[in-house]
């Protein structure tokens, strides 16, 4: 049941990033600056914040589904917009704009949505966190996929700033029908029950806030800044690169998804210590590729950020699950991907500091930065986990007649 609407985070997130690729032929074909290309990337973030801080809290007020369908309608609409970019730079502007309206709305109302559906009485779900990491993995497969399509499309078909969009469309015209047939989810607030501090709780502002705006920053870093700087000796093949870039950093966090589960067994607190750890690992891989210009160690910094993707990405939703009631989950879901997306700002910050620093010394910055986010919740208690492994002990004591 919940896998027509994991469809849809799919599609929303195949939208936001199939434009990602193409920057370097936009720069090629266009003639638009650097700094106008990664400003487009990070346009797109002006549109998702109304659009996460509007859909979150409509889709708990009227339901996730209807906001879910209009949004990757939107969706559709933005592409088109993008299609005619090619020929009309402002269109460029006025789709990405909207795009980030569309995905804002999906990624709210979707996340909670797939959630609902994952869990009893719409799914068979029982584990802690099933219903975040379904949703977690089918948008990372959109965000890595659409960067590779959109690269090989526009390597080697014609019109390439047109083409490469055609598969969106496909997409939300197949699954648009499929997921209208599932229900609606939303809970109906019951009357004096008590509501949650929403962002204002403390485990969202020690656990949930510093962590989340690392969940993009891994994948902009490995498709936006790391191609430039890499490919600089292979005129030509920046896009290309790009695409399997993408296809590493979002695609290989829905890999390690079995390894995060595994590992968020020992405590929630224990995904995102390795996820950090995997993120400063990677943006240091990153500076040495951009330093020496070695490609193939950019795929290998790619893959590590992907590593880091996955379990911050899984460890920010799982918690955020924990402290929303059902009457809050998508609007305190939208306060997490607001806080995500400032990392998608990443590759504008270090085209507006090129001339003053080089990119490995702001990869390794960005490196410490990591390492200070995983210090400061060092003190941190997990628990949630403990009192859930406690659980799991006690109800194994009484399924064997101990208690």
């Amino acid at each position: 049941m919940w896998v027509p609407a994991a469809l849809l985070l799919m599609v929303a997130g195949w939208g936001a990033n199939q434009f990602s690729p193409l920057l370097g032929a936009y720069r090629g074909e266009l003639g638009l600056s650097p700094a106008f290309a990664t400003g487009l990337l990070a346009l797109y973030v002006l549109g998702l914040v109304p659009g996460l801080l509007f859909g979150g809290p409509l889709a708990d007020r009227r339901g996730r589904k209807p906001v879910v369908i209009w949004a990757i309608v939107l969706s559709a609409l933005a592409t088109v917009a993008l299609m005619l970019g090619a020929h009309v730079v402002p269109w460029l502007v006025v789709g990405r704009l909207v795009v980030g309206v569309s995905t804002g709305a999906v990624l709210a109302a979707g996340s909670a949505w797939v959630r609902d559906l994952s869990h009893p009485p719409f799914g068979t779900a029982t584990e802690d966190g099933a219903g975040a990491r379904r949703a977690g993995v089918l948008l990372a497969a959109g965000f890595s996929i659409s960067g590779l399509v959109s690269a090989l499309v526009a390597t080697w078909v014609p019109l390439p700033l047109v083409s490469a969009y055609v598969p969106h469309l496909l997409l939300c015209a197949v699954t648009l029908p499929l997921a209208l047939r599932c229900p609606e989810t939303r809970v109906e607030p019951v009357a004096g029950a008590p509501r949650g501090e929403g962002a204002r709780d403390p485990r969202f502002l020690r656990r949930v806030a510093p962590v989340a705006p690392w969940i993009f920053l891994c994948p902009t870093v490995g498709f936006a800044v790391l191609p430039a700087a890499v490919t600089a000796h292979a005129p030509g093949y920046e896009v290309l690169y790009a695409g399997v870039s993408t296809l590493c950093a979002p695609g290989f966090g829905a890999v390690v998804q079995p390894w995060a589960r595994r590992i968020a067994r020992r405590g929630l607190r224990a995904t995102a210590v390795f996820g950090l750890l995997a993120i400063a690992a990677g943006l240091v891989l990153a500076a040495f590729a951009a330093w020496q210009v070695q490609p193939w160690l950019g795929l290998v910094a790619a893959l590590t950020l992907g590593t880091g993707y996955g379990f911050v990405s899984t460890y920010c939703l799982t918690m955020v699950g924990r402290i929303a009631g059902p009457s809050e989950l998508a609007g305190l879901t939208a306060i997490m991907w607001v806080l995500a997306y400032l990392g998608f700002c990443t590759p504008f910050v270090v085209s507006l500091l090129s001339g003053v620093v080089t990119v490995p010394v702001v990869l390794l910055v960005l490196a410490g930065l990591a390492l200070l986010t995983l210090l400061s919740a060092r003190d941190e208690s997990d628990r949630d986990g403990h009192e859930s492994r406690r659980a799991q002990r006690v109800q194994r004591l009484r399924d064997s007649g101990v208690l």
